[in-house]
C-alpha cells in the first residue's frame, strides 16, 4: 500500500517529507505488528532488543547506560526495562566490583532460554513482513544506511 493511501494524503510537498513520513509509518507499523509476536510471553520489542544486547555481551556483564547506548528506541528507559527483566528472572542485576556506583547486567539461562524459543518466530516474521527480494533488501540497507550518513 503506498503511504499516501496509509495516511489518506493526496501529495507531499516533496519527495523529502514523503521519505521521512514514510519512515516513520513503516517504523511504527513494524513494531506493532512485531508486538503481537511478543505479547504471548509478557515481552515489549523493547525488553526484546534488551536480551538481544545481553546476549550479545557472551556471558560478559554491561551496565545500564551502555545498554541505553545500544538501544534501537533511544527514547526507552533502559533502567525501567532492565528492572521488568529482572522481575521475570530474565536479568541479573549486580554490583560492579570496580565502581560501586555501577551496577552490572547480566542475561540469565531463562533469558536466552526465551531468545532460543522467539529465535525461528522473529525469522519468521521478519521474512513475511518485508515484502521485498533478497537482493531488494540488501539495496534497502544500503540505501538505509547512507541516509543515516
Amino acid at each position: 500500500m503506498r503511504i499516501e493511501e496509509a495516511i489518506k494524503q493526496k501529495e507531499f510537498k516533496d519527495p523529502f517529507n514523503k521519505v521521512v513520513v514514510n519512515l516513520l509509518y513503516t517504523s511504527s507499523y513494524i513494531v506493532s505488528n512485531q508486538s503481537s509476536l511478543f505479547k504471548p510471553l509478557a515481552l515489549s520489542p523493547e525488553q526484546y532488543n534488551v536480551l538481544r544486547i545481553l546476549r550479545g555481551q557472551n556471558g560478559k556483564p554491561i551496565t545500564v547506560s551502555s545498554i541505553q547506548d545500544r538501544m534501537l528506541n533511544k527514547m526507552s528507559n533502559a533502567s525501567r526495562l532492565v528492572e521488568k527483566l529482572k522481575q521475570k528472572d530474565f536479568v541479573v542485576r549486580e554490583e560492579c566490583p570496580s565502581d560501586r556506583r555501577q551496577v552490572d547486567i547480566m542475561i540469565t539461562d531463562k533469558g536466552l532460554a526465551i531468545l532460543k524459543e522467539l529465535e525461528s518466530a522473529v525469522y519468521d516474521f521478519n521474512k513475511q513482513i518485508v515484502h521485498l527480494s533478497e537482493e531488494e533488501t540488501i539495496q534497502l540497507n544500503t540505501l538505509l544506511d547512507k541516509l543515516r550518513g
